[in-house]
């Protein structure tokens, strides 16, 4: 056993021999050690394997003559370089000089710099949930799965509501694209099912749907939301633009919403459904029984839910056209036949 370290598993068994009443030469022979260490154990007992630690560096720093020279000014200047985008400027700099089984240590060194000087990172606050809080509605795309309609693609994206301290789940089919009337459709569907609304409902702006309209129709758009979780006795929330873990509720679920979809699809040998009303039934069975192991949990929020109002309110869009001589009306770019004795009329 020379030149072997002495395992902690060694000094245990060599301990429990010797109190077994077996001599130091048998207690170092039946562990497989010299009689050497078995002294060095009866003297020192457990703290044999302890190691003393070291304040000194073992090896020549890879890294000496161009720490300060080099890396330093750039961290200063711009603290937002990785560890990977200066290592491989260093070996730009001085080819043959620094090999790739030197950039570990490289990003460790970057690292312990930044610590001790580079600029405060930001802090998040953990977020407590509590229960019937909070409700979240957000949009969703599936790139990675293609869902067919009697052989037939189909082009469309889900709503997702879930509430984060329960994780009940709402899924809805949406064929066109992000806008308020999905919204709002989505958000009633979710909120009678449930049998109750949450104190607030936040969502992430309505970005996409705010996309390439005027000033005064934003505003409308704004208060047509805000109407709408009134009638449910809701405050609008809206996340910050640019500051995505603020819907991290419902961002995070997209993806296990996702990777559910695309494995039981999987487990179905098929992503292809008769019609748009059994692909939607699918869905449907699917979120259900992720919301059954989250019973408990829903049992909690359901008794600080509000009561609903006694009916629901409109979850389309209303736009104001004019009927064209060709006696057509143009709604989201869509033509639309109407009778001639329209002509030159203004509908809602």
């Amino acid at each position: 056993m020379s030149g072997k370290r002495l395992t902690a598993e060694q000094v245990r068994l060599y301990m429990s021999s010797r109190t077994q009443g077996r001599t130091q030469i048998q207690a170092s022979a039946k562990v497989g050690i010299s009689e050497r260490s078995g002294r060095r154990i009866d003297g020192a007992g457990t703290r044999v394997t302890e190691r003393k630690e070291r304040h000194w560096r073992t090896r020549k720093d890879p890294f000496a003559e161009v720490w300060d020279s080099d890396i330093v000014p750039l961290l200063e200047q711009q603290p937002r370089l990785d560890a990977t985008t200066l290592f491989e400027d260093l070996q730009e700099r001085y080819p043959q000089r620094f090999g790739n089984g030197k950039k570990r240590t490289f990003q460790r060194r970057v690292k312990a710099w930044k610590a001790l000087h580079g600029p405060d990172k930001e802090v998040m606050f953990r977020q407590v949930q509590e229960p019937g809080r909070q409700g979240f509605s957000d949009f969703t795309e599936l790139k990675d799965i293609t869902v067919t309609i009697a052989g037939e693609v189909l082009a469309h994206r889900l709503y997702h509501f879930r509430l984060p301290f329960s994780g009940w789940s709402h899924v809805s089919v949406v064929l066109g694209g992000e806008s308020f009337s999905a919204l709002a459709e989505g958000l009633q569907a979710a909120l009678w099912r449930l049998g109750g609304a949450p104190l607030e409902h936040r969502t992430d702006s309505l970005s996409a749907a705010f996309k390439n309209l005027s000033q005064d129709a934003r505003a409308d758009l704004t208060e047509r939301y805000d109407a709408l979780c009134r009638h449910y006795g809701m405050t609008a929330t809206r996340n910050n633009r640019g500051v995505s873990h603020e819907n991290g509720a419902v961002e995070s679920p997209h993806g296990h919403l996702k990777r559910r979809m695309a494995q039981a699809l999987l487990l179905r040998a098929s992503s292809d459904f008769p019609t748009l009303e059994d692909y939607r039934q699918w869905l449907d069975a699917l979120v259900g029984r992720f919301n059954r192991r989250c019973a408990d949990a829903l049992a909690i929020e359901r008794a600080q839910l509000q009561a609903l109002p006694a009916r629901r309110t409109t979850d389309y869009s209303e736009q104001v056209v004019s009927v064209t001589t060709s006696s057509t009306i143009e709604v989201k770019r869509v033509l639309y036949s109407v009778p001639a004795r329209l002509i030159g009329e203004r509908l809602r």
